[in-house]
């Protein structure tokens, strides 16, 4: 009855680590990606303009 219940654990630990580690992986390929293709700059360049036309409109206290 023990060594059934420690292969239990022993197979729900295994299970756990597996799905860690793949999930470590595909989050490491996902930011490779990004960084590889320069896409978090691309996403920035394509936002610019809104963001420019935002800040524009802002009322500015300005101290001389």
């Amino acid at each position: 009855m023990k060594k059934k219940l420690q292969k239990k654990i022993l197979n729900a630990l295994l299970s756990v680590l597996l799905k860690l580690a793949l999930a470590g992986g595909i989050f490491f390929v996902v930011t490779f990606v990004i960084y590889f293709f320069n896409l978090d700059m691309k996403a920035t360049s394509m936002l610019e303009p809104f963001l420019e036309k935002w800040y524009d409109k802002l009322e500015r206290k300005q101290y001389i």
